[in-house]
C-alpha cells in the first residue's frame, strides 16, 4: 500500500528567527549636491558677515538716540497754543525727501502752528523739525535756514548768522525773511538749532509788529526756550 501523500509545507515567513532580510544601503549622496550645499552655506555665512559690517559702518559716527522732538499743547509758558499739527502731512513729505541724506538718520518729522493766545489773527509761531541722529550739526542747521530762505514767496532780508546766546549748550543761527500777503508784507525772524538728536526751525510772527521786534538775539533766546519745551528724553 503506497504511503499517504505528503502535505505541502505551510508558507514560510520571509525571514527566520526574527532576523530581518538584508536591507539595501541607501544610494550615495551626489558629491555635486554636497559641494553645492557646502558652498551655499559658506556663502550665507559670508553674506551675513558682510551685512553686519555694512550695518556697523553705516552707524559709525552717529550719536546715540536719546531725545525726541514733540509738539506740546502750548509753548513759551502758555502764550502760544497749538492750533494745527501738520506732522502727518507735511512731516511725512519731509521724511520722504530726507531719505537720501547720508549724514542724518531721521526717525520722524514734526510740523506745528501755534497761535498767540489761541487767536490766529494776533500772531503765530511755526515750528518745523526732525528728530533722529545727526552727524554734521553746523551743516544741518545752515541747510535748514538756506532751504527756508529759498522757499516760494520768501525773501531773505537779513542773511543767516550765528547769534548763539551766552551760556547756551547748542548753537543758534537766525535770519530774517519777508513774505508778501494779500494786504501787506510781513517780516519775521527764523532761527534754527541742531543737536545730536533734534533739529528745528522756529519762526515767530507777531502781526502788526514793528521792525524793532525783529531783534535776532531776542529771537535766538525764544528759540532756546522753544527747544527746552519741545525736546524730551526718550523713555
Amino acid at each position: 500500500m503506497p504511503p499517504p501523500p505528503q502535505q505541502p509545507l505551510p508558507p514560510q515567513p520571509s525571514h527566520v528567527w526574527d532576523v530581518p532580510p538584508m536591507l539595501l544601503p541607501p544610494p550615495k549622496k551626489s558629491r555635486v549636491g554636497l559641494v553645492i550645499g557646502i558652498a551655499g552655506g559658506a556663502f550665507a555665512v559670508v553674506l551675513a558677515i558682510l551685512v553686519t559690517l555694512v550695518l556697523i559702518e553705516a552707524n559709525i559716527g552717529f550719536p546715540e538716540a536719546r531725545f525726541t522732538l514733540t509738539l506740546p499743547g502750548t509753548l513759551l509758558d502758555g502764550r502760544y497754543e497749538l492750533t494745527q499739527d501738520l506732522s502727518d502731512s507735511v512731516g511725512r513729505k519731509m521724511e520722504r525727501n530726507s531719505r537720501h541724506i547720508w549724514d542724518a538718520k531721521i526717525t520722524h518729522a514734526v510740523v506745528g502752528r501755534y497761535s498767540l493766545g489761541g487767536a490766529p489773527n494776533r500772531g503765530a509761531l511755526l515750528i518745523t523739525g526732525i528728530y533722529g541722529r545727526f552727524k554734521n550739526l553746523d551743516k544741518t542747521r545752515s541747510d535748514a535756514l538756506k532751504r527756508d530762505g529759498e522757499a516760494a514767496g520768501a525773501t531773505v532780508v537779513v542773511s543767516p548768522r550765528d547769534v548763539t546766546p551766552s551760556g547756551a549748550d547748542v548753537r543758534i543761527s537766525c535770519e530774517v525773511l519777508s513774505r508778501k500777503g494779500p494786504a501787506s508784507t510781513i517780516a519775521y525772524p527764523v532761527c534754527a538749532w541742531a543737536d545730536d538728536n533734534t533739529s528745528a526751525l522756529v519762526a515767530e510772527m507777531v502781526f502788526g509788529a514793528a521792525n524793532a521786534d525783529l531783534d535776532l538775539k531776542s529771537a535766538a533766546r525764544t528759540t532756546l526756550q522753544v527747544r527746552s519745551e519741545t525736546v524730551k528724553a526718550i523713555k
